[in-house]
Protein backbone atom coordinates (compact mmCIF):
# COMPACT_ATOMS: atom_id res chain seq x y z
CA UNK A 1 0.00 0.00 0.00
CA UNK A 2 1.27 3.20 -1.16
CA UNK A 3 2.46 5.67 1.70
CA UNK A 4 0.04 8.91 1.91
CA UNK A 5 1.92 12.13 2.36
CA UNK A 6 1.60 14.08 5.48
CA UNK A 7 -0.37 17.58 5.61
CA UNK A 8 2.95 19.96 5.61
CA UNK A 9 4.46 18.11 3.01
CA UNK A 10 4.43 20.61 0.27
CA UNK A 11 4.97 22.86 2.89
CA UNK A 12 8.51 21.10 3.86
CA UNK A 13 8.83 20.55 0.44
CA UNK A 14 9.16 24.39 -0.40
CA UNK A 15 11.37 25.09 2.42
CA UNK A 16 13.59 22.64 0.98
CA UNK A 17 13.52 24.28 -1.87
CA UNK A 18 13.89 27.28 -1.08
CA UNK A 19 17.48 26.12 1.54
CA UNK A 20 18.84 24.27 -1.87
CA UNK A 21 18.38 27.36 -3.98
CA UNK A 22 19.93 29.48 -1.92
CA UNK A 23 22.98 27.89 -1.41
CA UNK A 24 23.18 26.43 -4.98
CA UNK A 25 22.84 30.38 -5.41
CA UNK A 26 26.30 31.03 -3.10
CA UNK A 27 28.24 27.99 -3.93
CA UNK A 28 27.45 27.10 -7.26
CA UNK A 29 26.43 24.51 -9.45
CA UNK A 30 29.38 22.35 -9.11
CA UNK A 31 30.46 23.19 -5.68
CA UNK A 32 27.09 22.65 -3.78
CA UNK A 33 26.26 19.40 -1.78
CA UNK A 34 23.53 17.46 -0.55
CA UNK A 35 25.29 17.65 2.80
CA UNK A 36 25.27 21.49 2.43
CA UNK A 37 21.26 21.55 1.29
CA UNK A 38 20.65 19.52 4.21
CA UNK A 39 22.62 21.49 6.59
CA UNK A 40 21.03 24.39 5.08
CA UNK A 41 17.35 22.90 5.48
CA UNK A 42 18.01 21.99 8.79
CA UNK A 43 16.98 18.57 7.62
CA UNK A 44 18.55 15.03 7.57
CA UNK A 45 20.02 13.65 4.72
CA UNK A 46 17.62 10.88 4.40
CA UNK A 47 14.76 13.18 4.96
CA UNK A 48 16.35 15.72 2.07
CA UNK A 49 16.77 11.82 -0.18
CA UNK A 50 13.18 11.22 0.86
CA UNK A 51 11.96 13.98 -0.75
CA UNK A 52 14.45 14.25 -3.70
CA UNK A 53 16.79 10.92 -4.59
CA UNK A 54 19.29 12.86 -6.62
CA UNK A 55 20.32 16.72 -7.21
CA UNK A 56 19.22 17.26 -11.16
CA UNK A 57 15.37 16.19 -9.40
CA UNK A 58 15.93 19.13 -6.69
CA UNK A 59 17.32 21.24 -9.21
CA UNK A 60 14.44 20.46 -11.66
CA UNK A 61 11.82 21.25 -8.94
CA UNK A 62 13.38 24.65 -8.26
CA UNK A 63 13.34 25.68 -11.57
CA UNK A 64 9.68 23.97 -12.51
CA UNK A 65 8.32 25.93 -9.04
CA UNK A 66 9.81 29.05 -10.10
CA UNK A 67 8.64 29.07 -13.13
CA UNK A 68 4.97 27.67 -12.63
CA UNK A 69 4.81 30.36 -9.78
CA UNK A 70 6.08 32.84 -12.40
CA UNK A 71 3.21 31.33 -14.85
CA UNK A 72 0.16 31.85 -12.57
CA UNK A 73 1.79 35.50 -11.41
CA UNK A 74 1.58 36.59 -15.50
CA UNK A 75 -1.44 34.66 -16.07
CA UNK A 76 -3.67 36.09 -13.46
CA UNK A 77 -2.00 39.40 -14.30
CA UNK A 78 -3.52 39.18 -18.09
CA UNK A 79 -6.65 40.91 -19.06
CA UNK A 80 -7.13 40.61 -22.28
CA UNK A 81 -9.89 42.89 -22.70
CA UNK A 82 -6.91 45.98 -21.70
CA UNK A 83 -5.26 48.05 -24.32
CA UNK A 84 -2.45 45.63 -25.75
CA UNK A 85 -0.04 48.87 -23.78
CA UNK A 86 -1.63 48.43 -20.74
CA UNK A 87 -1.67 44.94 -20.89
CA UNK A 88 2.10 44.53 -21.51
CA UNK A 89 2.48 46.90 -18.57
CA UNK A 90 0.34 44.77 -16.16
CA UNK A 91 2.81 41.45 -17.27
CA UNK A 92 6.38 44.01 -16.80
CA UNK A 93 4.77 44.50 -13.13
CA UNK A 94 3.65 41.09 -12.78
CA UNK A 95 6.83 39.37 -13.29
CA UNK A 96 9.31 41.66 -11.61
CA UNK A 97 6.70 41.51 -8.21
CA UNK A 98 7.39 37.69 -8.60
CA UNK A 99 11.12 38.30 -8.82
CA UNK A 100 11.12 39.78 -5.45
CA UNK A 101 12.78 37.42 -2.99
CA UNK A 102 13.28 34.86 -5.41
CA UNK A 103 17.14 36.33 -6.89
CA UNK A 104 18.22 32.55 -5.69
CA UNK A 105 15.95 30.16 -8.01
CA UNK A 106 16.35 32.81 -10.83
CA UNK A 107 19.96 32.29 -10.42
CA UNK A 108 19.80 28.29 -10.47
CA UNK A 109 17.09 28.26 -13.27
CA UNK A 110 19.98 30.39 -15.91
CA UNK A 111 23.10 28.60 -13.99
CA UNK A 112 20.90 24.87 -13.58
CA UNK A 113 19.22 24.26 -16.76
CA UNK A 114 21.99 23.59 -18.86
CA UNK A 115 22.58 21.22 -16.02
CA UNK A 116 19.51 18.62 -16.44
CA UNK A 117 19.38 15.50 -18.52
CA UNK A 118 17.18 16.53 -21.95
CA UNK A 119 13.94 15.20 -20.99
CA UNK A 120 14.29 17.87 -17.93
CA UNK A 121 15.41 20.24 -19.80
CA UNK A 122 12.67 20.13 -22.01
CA UNK A 123 9.93 20.28 -19.70
CA UNK A 124 11.84 23.50 -17.93
CA UNK A 125 12.07 25.17 -22.02
CA UNK A 126 7.97 24.18 -22.40
CA UNK A 127 7.36 26.13 -19.22
CA UNK A 128 9.53 29.18 -20.31
CA UNK A 129 8.52 28.87 -24.07
CA UNK A 130 4.72 29.46 -22.75
CA UNK A 131 5.81 32.64 -20.97
CA UNK A 132 7.23 34.14 -23.97
CA UNK A 133 4.71 33.71 -26.38
CA UNK A 134 2.24 35.01 -24.00
CA UNK A 135 4.54 38.43 -24.03
CA UNK A 136 5.41 38.01 -27.78
CA UNK A 137 1.19 37.90 -28.78
CA UNK A 138 0.87 41.27 -26.65
CA UNK A 139 3.79 42.97 -28.51
CA UNK A 140 2.51 41.73 -31.76
CA UNK A 141 -0.84 43.36 -30.75
CA UNK A 142 1.05 46.97 -29.98
CA UNK A 143 2.71 46.76 -33.29
CA UNK A 144 1.86 43.51 -36.04
CA UNK A 145 5.08 45.01 -38.31
CA UNK A 146 7.20 42.88 -35.60
CA UNK A 147 6.00 39.60 -37.15
CA UNK A 148 6.24 41.09 -41.20
CA UNK A 149 9.11 40.80 -43.60
CA UNK A 150 11.96 41.65 -41.43
CA UNK A 151 11.43 39.12 -38.01
CA UNK A 152 11.62 40.89 -35.07
CA UNK A 153 9.01 39.97 -32.83
CA UNK A 154 11.28 37.57 -31.05
CA UNK A 155 14.20 39.60 -30.73
CA UNK A 156 12.45 42.47 -28.91
CA UNK A 157 9.97 40.17 -26.72
CA UNK A 158 13.74 38.62 -25.72
CA UNK A 159 14.93 42.12 -25.18
CA UNK A 160 12.21 42.66 -22.70
CA UNK A 161 13.02 39.30 -20.93
CA UNK A 162 16.78 40.39 -20.81
CA UNK A 163 15.84 44.06 -19.08
CA UNK A 164 13.68 41.76 -16.50
CA UNK A 165 15.65 38.84 -16.27
CA UNK A 166 19.14 40.53 -15.67
CA UNK A 167 17.73 43.12 -12.71
CA UNK A 168 18.91 40.86 -9.96
CA UNK A 169 22.00 42.00 -10.83
CA UNK A 170 22.00 45.27 -10.17
CA UNK A 171 19.03 45.84 -8.08
CA UNK A 172 17.84 46.49 -4.68
CA UNK A 173 14.80 47.26 -2.85
CA UNK A 174 14.88 50.79 -1.20
CA UNK A 175 17.62 52.15 -3.63
CA UNK A 176 17.17 55.07 -5.94
CA UNK A 177 14.38 53.77 -7.81
CA UNK A 178 11.56 51.14 -6.50
CA UNK A 179 10.38 47.74 -8.28
CA UNK A 180 7.52 49.55 -9.74
CA UNK A 181 9.27 51.93 -10.92
CA UNK A 182 11.45 49.82 -13.14
CA UNK A 183 8.60 47.91 -14.08
CA UNK A 184 7.50 50.92 -16.04
CA UNK A 185 10.63 52.05 -16.96
CA UNK A 186 11.34 48.61 -18.98
CA UNK A 187 7.40 48.61 -20.16
CA UNK A 188 8.54 52.87 -21.57
CA UNK A 189 11.59 51.44 -23.50
CA UNK A 190 10.13 48.35 -25.12
CA UNK A 191 7.15 50.85 -25.98
CA UNK A 192 9.18 54.06 -27.08
CA UNK A 193 11.73 51.47 -28.93
CA UNK A 194 9.33 49.48 -31.36
CA UNK A 195 7.60 52.62 -31.71
CA UNK A 196 10.51 53.45 -33.77
CA UNK A 197 11.67 50.40 -35.48
CA UNK A 198 11.48 49.99 -38.93
CA UNK A 199 9.26 47.07 -39.94
CA UNK A 200 8.93 44.81 -42.93
CA UNK A 201 8.40 47.05 -46.23
CA UNK A 202 9.10 50.46 -43.95
CA UNK A 203 13.14 49.12 -43.94
CA UNK A 204 12.44 48.29 -47.42
CA UNK A 205 11.61 51.94 -48.28
CA UNK A 206 14.12 53.21 -46.30
CA UNK A 207 17.02 51.43 -47.96
CA UNK A 208 15.73 52.19 -51.43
Amino acid sequence: MARTRAADFEEKQRAILASAAAVLAEQGMDKASMAQIAAQAQVSKALLYHYYPGRDALVFDIIRTHLEDLDAAVARADRAELAPRARLRRLVHAVLETYRDADDHHKVQLNGTPTLPEELRAEIHAIERRIVRRFAEVLRAIRPGLAGERPLLMPVTMSLFGMMNWVYMWFRDGGPIGRADYADLATDLILSGIDGLETGSEAGTARG
